[in-house]
């Protein structure tokens, strides 16, 4: 009798287990896909939170470092005395050209000018130099009266003979480095922060002015930046404001003190007043900045824009603090007066 032969049995996975198999797959993909997305949400929150962070900090750094600078005096061609100094009989201090001598300055910076930096203007109001012949012990410090670029000349008058080549330089620095609340027109408030000097120690004076427009002066057309208007301090006019001179965007309203609803100003002064001379002098001695800024895009996890408020409550222009010092203790020659180019740029762009 002939042997049997079976067909071989069809194996493989019945349509429950299919199904079964394809929900766990579903489930496994759904969970991952969403940690995903939720890594995704904390990343951009993380991003959002560090550009505001790197940004504010960025701003209030250079601001620490620029009102530090600010008030420092300098010229930016070291000049020396090109002839030889015959001192004169007297000298007056309220008439700077009674007895003034014109002599002829070098320069030792190459390129550069050897007035650049000085100031001299009869007024009223008078705006002048303190300048100081570093000669040992005949050193004497005299009032510029006036000078010339083409050839570099200044005119003084000296107390004492000085020998060619002899160094001149500007000693203490300006009272008015970081422009007064009052005592000047259009100075700085608690929006508008004026400063300038050799801001950047390299020999070049500038004028620095910060504006914070957060809102509070202009309500709804508001730029919500902070801008930094640099230019040097003898320019003919000030630029106007422009994109270019953002420093810091998404500035906001600063939150108000505690039992108050007037929100906190970006700019707050500490002054002192002191007469030179009979010329009342304001020195801000102190400079608190506050800024609050928003993040660029909502937060993704709690749907809202962040907010930081970051302060600066004891930033002290040191060249302006030891001029107001040497105020105190009545060294009147190292008090520098306000240029009047400074002056002009004050107010308004119109």
């Amino acid at each position: 009798m002939g042997k049997v032969t079976r067909a071989p049995s069809q194996s493989g996975f019945s349509l429950i287990e299919l199904l079964i198999a394809t929900g766990l797959i579903l489930i496994i993909a759904s969970t991952v896909t969403g940690a995903l997305l939720q890594m995704t949400k904390h990343q951009q929150t993380v991003w959002n939170r560090t550009e505001m962070h790197s940004g504010i900090r960025g701003a209030t750094e250079l601001m620490q470092q620029e009102v530090g600078q600010a008030g420092r005096i300098a010229l930016g061609g070291a000049p020396t005395l090109a002839a030889a100094v015959t001192a004169a009989a007297s000298c007056d201090p309220t008439a700077p050209a009674t007895n003034a001598v014109t002599v002829a300055v070098n320069s030792t910076v190459t390129g550069v000018s050897a007035v650049s930096g000085m100031f001299a203007t009869a007024g009223p109001p008078a705006a002048y130099e303190m300048l100081t012949t570093l000669d040992g012990d005949n050193q004497e410090s005299f009032r510029l009266s006036s000078f010339a670029t083409s050839p570099a000349t200044i005119t003084a008058c000296f107390t004492k003979s000085h020998a060619v080549g002899t160094v001149l330089a500007p000693l203490g620095g300006f009272a008015t480095g970081i422009v007064p609340p009052s005592g000047l027109a259009n100075g700085s408030d608690g929006y508008h922060l004026k400063m300038y000097g050799d801001i950047n120690s390299d020999g070049q004076m500038v004028y620095v002015e910060y504006l914070c427009d957060n809102g509070d002066l202009l309500g709804p057309s508001a730029s919500h930046n902070l801008y930094r208007n640099v230019m040097a301090y003898d320019a003919a006019s000030k630029p106007p404001t422009a994109s270019s001179q953002i420093l810091l965007g998404n500035i906001q309203s600063n939150p108000p003190p505690s039992g108050s609803t007037t929100p906190v100003p970006c700019f707050t002064y500490q002054t002192s007043t002191i007469s030179v001379s009979t010329t009342p002098f304001t020195f801000v001695l102190d400079v608190a900045i506050t800024l609050t800024v928003q993040t660029e895009q909502v937060d993704q996890v709690t749907k809202a824009y962040q907010t930081e408020t970051k302060a600066l409550l004891n930033v002290s222009p040191r060249n302006v603090f030891n001029t107001w010092e040497y105020a105190g203790m009545g060294y009147t020659e190292r008090i520098q007066s306000t240029p009047l180019s400074i002056t002009a740029l004050l107010p308004p762009v119109p």
